[in-house]
Order: structure tokens, then C-alpha cells, then sequence
């Protein structure tokens, strides 16, 4: 009848716990008095309660006798499956008293308390970082271990994070539960979903602290924030090119290999970088989706834009080391420095001429191949 009216007549004398049987109350006082009577032969771990030894006990049998009807889904311990069946029937009890959050787990609503309080009390011994979680900090530190703990049974693929395998196992099933209302697009990982939808939305809820960029994936701003720091953490093997993106230096590589799987479906043109393939793909559509916001003048490619708002706004951010000219494109300084260095690194194959431009080339070029005049008038 207790556990229709709630009523706890048994106390506990250190602390404030309470219950409505005795057993469980002398279960609890050896928490306080450390005794634990309860031991594992396999392993020799040992605990105050027995039914805790059961429950530790199936983790060396196998045994998970608690299964859900809805999925199949079984495991060792009955509160286990209570929290899954939450998965089933999207009920979460737990609510945050400060704001509209609830979630199916009372450790997650401890931890979603502590981003009102500001307490952090979980920190990293390598770098400093701190989070409200126990669970956030473990994963943390597998960015410093590399530990990759769980893998794909299929193709070999490990990650660092249980959710991750379970988003890439749906690669290989085909399933896709995740589909937006609006275009289509359907995915088999939320967080994918989420991020699809601010394309819908225009939401970019990261943003740089330094100059107010914004963007949409957490990703994106990592990547960006480099360009402040300055951080090229991927290094080529081969030679010493370093850059701040990994995609990057993948297409890198394929200088050294020589490897060009990008071709063009019009002229046959390949390359080894998708960016350059959609960029040259702009030569045959005449596509120009990069526009001026004070002239109205477009272009095929977002650099190129850049380099001509420079000339609305007189920005000369490239100058000389050896004289005072300056200039809006790198490139025009790459070609400026030629006239202190004497460099000439364009050479005609018919004659011994060089320039420092390669534009003069292609007019010299023309020397060779003009048709010799007849003197027929």
C-alpha cells in the first residue's frame, strides 16, 4: 500500500534518504559504513547490495532479461528499459523548473541545470576545458587519446562516440527516417537534419567572437576561426604544404599522385579538387552567382569577388617588401615581385625567351605562329 500513498517510515540517520521498506534502508546504511558483503568470483568486484552483485553478475553471463515488446530491444538492468521504452512513446518526466526543457532521463536534466547555474565542475588535465557533464568530459578526452571505442561490425569504421556508429550503421541499412517537408532532402542522422533545415530557415546560430561572422555548422565556425588563429594543422607528408582544412589537403595530395577524379561531362576537362570541377563547370553555364552589392557586377567565383569589392573600398592588404607598392590581389603582388627578383618563370619552347608573365608568353607565342606575309597586295 506504500507505494499507492508515498509513505516512507523508514529513515536513514547521516543523511536524508528515506524508504518504505526496511531491507532497503539496511542496504543503504552500508553505503555509509562502507561495508560491501557482496562479491564477484569472476572479477572480485564487490557491493553492499545484493541486488546489485545480480545485475553486475550479467556482465559477465550475457543475461538481458529485460526486453521491449515495440523493438526487441533487451538489457540487464529493469530501469534500462524503462528509459528506452521513452524512446517509443516520446515521454520525458523530467522538467527544467527554469525554462521549457524536458528529456526522458533525470541525469540529463542534473546536467541541463548546471547551463542555468553556470557550474562546470568537470574539467580536462590536458587542455582546460570544462563542462557540466561527466559524459561530455569522457568524450572530450578521446580528442586528446584518439580512443575510438566503438566500431562498425560491417566496414571496419570506429568513432569516439556511441551516436556516431549508430547514425553511420544507417549508411549500410539505407535507412533514412529523417526528411524534410520542404525540398525532400531525407538523411539518417538528426543532427544532419537540423543543420538541412537552416538552409530552409537561414538560422546560423555560430558565430566568431572576432569579427561576427556567422554560420550554420559548429564545423564551419572551427574551421573559420583558423583563419584568425592561423592554425594549418594538416600537414602534407611529401612536402611542406600545410593547410587548415582536411578536404584540402586531400585534394593536395592528389598533386603528388597525380590523381584527378573530377571530370567535366561537357569538354572532359578533370581535376583533382570537386571545387575546382563546379567552378569550371561556370565556363560552360556562364552561371556568375557571385555579385557586387554596390556596382551589381558578377562573378563566376567568390575569390574573384572579393578581389573586385577591394576596388569599391581601395583595401590594399598585399604589399612589397622591398618598396612601398601595394595591391587588392596576392597575385598582382606575386607578379610585382618578379620586377625585384628577376624571376622568369615562363619559358617559350620554340626559342630561349622567358618572361615573368604569363601573359606575355602567350603574345610571344603569336610571333612563331603568325603566317609570313607573300608581299601580294
Amino acid at each position: 500500500m506504500r507505494r499507492h500513498t508515498g509513505e516512507k517510515p523508514h529513515s536513514c540517520k547521516v543523511c536524508e534518504y528515506s524508504c518504505c521498506q526496511k531491507s532497503d534502508l539496511v542496504s543503504h546504511m552500508k553505503y555509509h559504513s562502507g561495508e560491501k558483503p557482496h562479491s564477484c568470483d569472476e572479477c572480485g568486484y564487490s557491493c553492499s547490495a545484493k541486488s546489485t552483485l545480480v545485475m553486475h553478475m550479467r556482465t559477465h553471463t550475457g543475461e538481458k532479461p529485460h526486453s521491449c515488446k515495440a523493438c526487441g530491444y533487451s538489457c540487464a538492468r529493469k530501469s534500462m528499459l524503462v528509459k528506452h521504452v521513452r524512446t517509443h512513446t516520446g515521454e520525458k518526466p523530467y522538467s527544467c523548473q527554469v525554462c521549457e526543457y524536458s528529456c526522458s532521463q533525470k541525469s540529463n536534466l542534473v546536467s541541463h541545470i548546471k547551463t542555468h547555474s553556470g557550474e562546470m565542475p568537470h574539467s580536462c588535465d590536458v587542455c582546460g576545458y570544462s563542462c557540466s557533464a561527466k559524459s561530455a568530459l569522457v568524450k572530450h578526452v578521446r580528442t586528446h587519446t584518439g580512443e575510438k571505442p566503438y566500431s562498425c561490425q560491417v566496414c571496419g569504421y570506429s568513432c569516439s562516440q556511441k551516436s556516431n556508429l549508430v547514425s553511420h550503421m544507417k549508411n549500410h541499412s539505407g535507412e533514412k527516417p529523417y526528411c524534410c517537408d520542404l525540398c525532400g532532402y531525407s538523411c539518417s542522422a538528426k543532427s544532419t537534419f537540423v543543420i538541412q533545415m537552416r538552409t530552409h530557415t537561414g538560422e546560423k546560430p555560430h558565430s566568431c567572437k572576432a569579427c561576427g561572422y556567422s554560420c550554420a555548422r559548429k564545423s564551419d565556425l572551427v574551421i573559420h576561426m583558423r583563419t584568425h588563429t592561423k592554425e594549418k594543422p594538416y600537414s602534407c607528408q611529401v612536402c611542406e604544404y600545410s593547410c587548415s582544412q582536411k578536404s584540402n589537403l586531400v585534394s593536395h595530395m592528389r598533386i603528388h599522385s597525380r590523381q584527378k577524379p573530377h571530370s567535366c561531362d561537357v569538354c572532359g576537362y578533370s581535376c583533382s579538387a570537386k571545387s575546382a570541377l563546379l567552378k569550371h563547370r561556370r565556363t560552360h553555364t556562364g552561371e556568375k552567382p557571385h555579385s557586387c552589392d554596390v556596382c551589381g557586377y558578377s562573378f563566376s567565383q567568390k575569390s574573384t569577388l572579393v578581389k573586385h569589392v577591394r576596388n569599391h573600398s581601395e583595401e590594399k592588404p598585399h604589399s612589397c617588401d622591398v618598396c612601398e607598392y601595394s595591391c587588392s590581389a596576392k597575385s598582382a603582388l606575386v607578379k610585382h615581385m618578379r620586377t625585384h627578383t628577376g624571376e622568369k618563370p615562363f619559358s617559350c619552347q620554340v626559342c630561349e625567351y622567358s618572361c615573368s608573365q604569363k601573359s606575355n608568353l602567350v603574345s610571344h607565342i603569336k610571333t612563331h605562329t603568325r603566317p609570313l606575309c607573300t608581299g601580294v597586295w
